[in-house]
């Protein structure tokens, strides 16, 4: 069956480029060119992707994507936009979507993310331990998981290996797109219900409206459109691991029957009698701080202590530097199988850029950025003409940073040099103050 998609762009020659490329490779396309019009669409057909451009004449993706979640939560939803900011990606995700993708792209770059979008995820029930050569160095991978070398990612690894064969609840904090759900199958995999469900619920996807039926299930014709019986989330998962990532978008009424499940490990599906005993591990992630949120009163205290019996802070990718060439040579060999490519790595000015690039979207980033890369790349080696503007003039700007700091540090010990090392005679010959002169030699830790 063919997927039905809806763009929203309101670009009309950029719209029309993109329904024709789609409709020849077999999907069934509607373009609306303004947000009223999708929101009318989107009420009266059936959809399994909606494209919207972040910002229309009349709205935006972001309160397209709300809109979606509430009429018609399984549309999956990717953005466009051409204004690259990577904060607007993570609010995204945050709320959901699948994707972001910069403008200009190539149509063929999108259909690498819908394609994404129809993959059945997998979820392993064993432990696949890798052993890859790389720099006459073992690079240990646990199922999808680089474990890494530096020393947070020891720690956070040694921590997964604790936790896991335990039966203890676990709060994962950090950025978005550290890799919290890895890090949870992770758990899973050194757990003893190894053998069992894997279940990966997205609090921020599900509205709250239907968020108990999502969790505990319910039986046919118990509200309108419930036409047959459905297990929920904590049901599935018997036996197994339940992850429950951005629990801290949870609504109130949400996490106070969230907490009488957890305390009475009982479910009762919506517009049923009888409760149903479960038997769940649960683990949980955030990016947000949940300690802050519950002296704002923003998250119940009674469920913070429940989920938090053993916490893990993720490390993001800037303080994981030393493996930044082990996550993208593992992403590179991703993006190889998945596109059927052979690219065999990274240019010079590539990986200068990468190791100068702060990735605040973080792995997720990182991973998004190789795999278009991969797309674009001709040769055998990633040129510096296909990674995204933002990552090279971030890096482009620390270079040039850098450089003037070490121009600066070269006049100041020339000066004091010429001066015999008399500071007020320095600063004359540089004209700056004395004082300024100060602070200078204090901020490069010059030794004089």
């Amino acid at each position: 069956m063919r997927q039905q998609i809806i763009i929203v762009e309101d670009d009309i020659a950029f719209g029309k480029m993109l329904t024709t490329f789609l409709e020849r490779r077999n999907f069934n396309v509607v373009l609306c060119y303004n947000g009223k019009d999708a929101r009318k669409k989107l009420q009266q057909q059936k959809f399994n992707l909606l494209i919207t451009d972040l910002k229309l004449p009349d709205d935006s993706g972001l309160e397209l994507l709300d809109f979606t979640k509430k009429i018609a939560p399984g549309i999956k939803t990717i953005l466009m936009t051409s204004y690259a900011e990577v904060s607007t990606a993570v609010e995204a995700i945050k709320k959901g979507a699948l994707d972001y993708i910069s403008k200009p792209f190539r149509p063929e770059e999108l259909l690498m993310v819908i394609n994404e979008a129809s993959e059945i995820k997998k979820v392993p029930h064993s432990l696949d331990v890798v052993k890859k050569k790389n720099s006459s160095k073992d690079i240990t991978r646990v199922n999808s998981f680089v474990t890494g070398r530096s020393e947070s990612s020891k720690k956070f690894n040694e921590y997964l290996k604790l936790v896991g064969p335990t039966d203890m609840y676990v709060l994962i904090q950090g950025e978005s797109g550290t890799g919290k759900e890895v890090a949870a199958k992770a758990i899973h995999e050194y757990s003893v219900r190894k053998n069992e469900k894997f279940i990966a619920v997205d609090c921020g996807a599900i509205p709250k409206e239907i968020a108990a039926s999502e969790f505990f299930g319910h039986l046919k014709g118990s509200f309108t459109g419930a036409i047959n019986d459905k297990k929920g989330h904590f049901e599935m998962a018997h036996k197994g691991t339940l992850f429950l990532d951005e629990i801290g978008n949870l609504s109130y009424e949400n996490q106070v029957q969230l907490l009488r499940v957890l305390q009475e490990r009982k479910i009762k599906p919506v517009g049923g009698n009888t409760e149903i005993e479960v038997d769940v591990r649960i683990i949980s992630a955030t990016n947000e701080n949940l300690a802050v949120a519950v002296n704002e009163g923003k998250f119940r205290e009674d469920l913070f202590h429940r989920l938090n019996e053993f916490s893990i802070q993720i490390p993001s990718l800037r303080e994981r530097s030393e493996d930044m060439m082990l996550f993208t040579e593992y992403f590179l060999s991703q993006a190889n199988a998945s596109l059927g490519k052979d690219v065999i790595g990274f240019s010079k000015e590539v990986e200068l850029a990468f190791k100068r690039y702060s990735w605040p979207g973080n792995l997720r980033e990182l991973k998004n950025v190789i795999k278009r890369a991969v797309l674009l790349t001709q040769g055998a080696l990633i040129p510096l003409e296909a990674i995204p503007k933002e990552v090279l003039t971030t890096a482009t700007t620390t270079v040039t940073d850098f450089s003037k700091q070490f121009n600066e540090k070269l006049l100041i010990l020339n000066a004091l040099k010429e001066a015999d090392f008399n500071k007020s005679q320095a600063a004359k010959l540089l004209k700056i103050t004395r004082k300024t002169l100060y602070n200078k030699i204090a901020q490069y830790k010059l030794e004089l």
